[in-house]
């Protein structure tokens, strides 16, 4: 049985799983946009080995939303299992690779290099080798499976190709070139709103995928946050579709996002902690709903766990909020504060791990909530950390990532005084780096 339907963090409104083109929670408006569509967890267990499918949208799709909004609407199983292989193969002929299950084992030269017994360690699930190069094309497979497939099913409001409105996302990055790759392979208009910094190679690149690359000033009288988002919800508000890894901004990245910690709770052992790097927050709030963490426990075997979120000292929304949230009633309150709690971060500073230089972290609550019910914690990272992370990833494993998709291990590096050597640690290389991106 898959996901049920969704519920609201915040207001606690529900939508029905049979739903087409639900983005965010009914009540959130242009003028009140804290609220937060979450995914009714599906009563299985977590998996506890792997099937035979080398794709995760086919080996756990009896746990995902989109599957059961798919049955919900008539799709029978065999229909919704070619439905996912058909949209695979297309992605793969732009990719060069469809979705398959990443790797994740023991690093064993890092887990020696950071002074880790044998039966400890740090263990790697490695995204670099994902479509697009990291995990950000995971979230968007689930809003492309669900647009597809009210489109074809006749729940949109367009009848051909060529009256399909325009998908927006706001990224300069992993995301955007997810994004442009997902879209490319459908023919789907795509909208990228980047900031006047954004790196000339990664625009190149967005452009040759076709994508409509729309540069954002910051102009006079814009309220606080990101030009780029704020640009990007006047494209939603025109009729747009939100295109985004934010759950806020469409809650169905959320669903794809939950394969990573699937494939993690399947393979052998589990382990103690699980850092993960974080800016807007979608991937650790998916990680930590695979992984059975917080709100999702109820479908939980014992032990999840901790989850620790990294950030760093650079721009620190999350563990800003942490703090707040303890000092007005802990996590399990913190959706009544939220403009107590969550505001963007001013000014935003520099790091290596630019990826992660969200100036807020919009998918907050999960992440607060996993880190409280497992007893993990936010962790802010400085730069040589960062910096460090990056190295010892590159000299102490094959996998060729970035320091944004590295800054989980940085996170760990912050507090490894903390970690007992014989505890089994998980990090996320969830980016390659330019050169294999590029």
């Amino acid at each position: 049985m898959s996901a049920r339907g969704w519920r609201c963090a915040v207001c606690a409104a529900t939508v029905d799983i049979a739903e087409a083109l639900v983005w965010r929670c009914p009540n959130a408006a242009d003028d009140d946009r804290q609220h937060a569509l979450q995914p009714v967890p599906s009563p299985l267990p977590l998996p506890s080995q792997r099937t035979g499918d080398r794709n995760p949208y086919l080996a756990f799709r009896e746990r995902l939303a989109w599957d059961g909004f798919a049955a919900a609407n008539g799709l029978t199983d065999d229909a919704r299992a070619v439905v996912v292989a058909e949209l695979d193969a297309r992605i793969a002929t732009v990719a060069g690779t469809g979705f398959i299950i990443t790797p994740f084992g023991r690093a064993n030269a890092l887990s020696d290099a950071l002074g880790f017994a044998d039966d400890g360690g740090i263990w790697v699930k490695d995204e670099t080798g994902n479509v697009a190069g990291s995990h950000k094309a995971r979230h968007l497979m689930t809003v492309l499976l669900h647009l597809v497939t009210a489109e074809h099913l006749g729940l949109a409001p367009w009848r051909s190709d060529d009256e399909r409105p325009s998908l927006a996302i706001a990224s300069c990055g992993n995301a955007a070139i997810a994004a442009a790759t997902l879209a490319l392979a459908v023919n789907w208009p795509l909208q990228v709103f980047v900031p006047t910094w954004a790196n000339d190679a990664v625009l190149t690149r967005l452009r040759a995928l076709d994508a409509d690359v729309v540069v954002c000033p910051r102009n006079p009288g814009d309220p606080p946050g990101d030009p780029c988002v704020h640009r990007f919800r006047q494209a939603v508000d025109g009729g747009a579709v939100p295109f985004s890894v934010q759950g806020t901004e469409n809650v169905w990245c959320l669903d794809g996002g939950r394969t990573i910690g699937w494939e993690m709770a399947a393979a052998p052992g589990g382990c103690d902690r699980v850092f993960v790097q974080v800016g807007g927050g979608a991937l650790a709030a998916s990680v930590a709903a695979g992984l059975g963490c917080g709100a999702h426990r109820a479908s939980n075997r014992a032990g999840a766990p901790q989850l620790h979120a990294g950030q760093t000292a650079s721009c620190a929304p999350l563990e800003r909020a942490w703090q707040r949230a303890g000092a007005l009633g802990g996590p399990a309150l913190a959706a009544q504060h939220w403009s107590e709690c969550m505001w963007p971060w001013t000014p935003v500073g520099e790091s290596a791990a630019d990826g992660i230089l969200d100036d807020e972290t919009y998918d907050w609550l999960p992440v607060l909530d996993a880190m409280a019910a497992t007893g993990g914690t936010p962790v802010v990272v400085i730069e040589a950390d960062v910096i460090r992370a990056h190295d010892l990833a590159r000299v102490h494993t094959a996998i060729p990532v970035s320091p944004t998709g590295s800054a989980g291990l940085a996170g760990l590096l912050a507090i490894r005084d903390e970690i007992d050597q014989h505890e089994r640690i998980a990090v996320i290389f969830s980016g390659a780096a330019a050169d294999r991106t590029m």
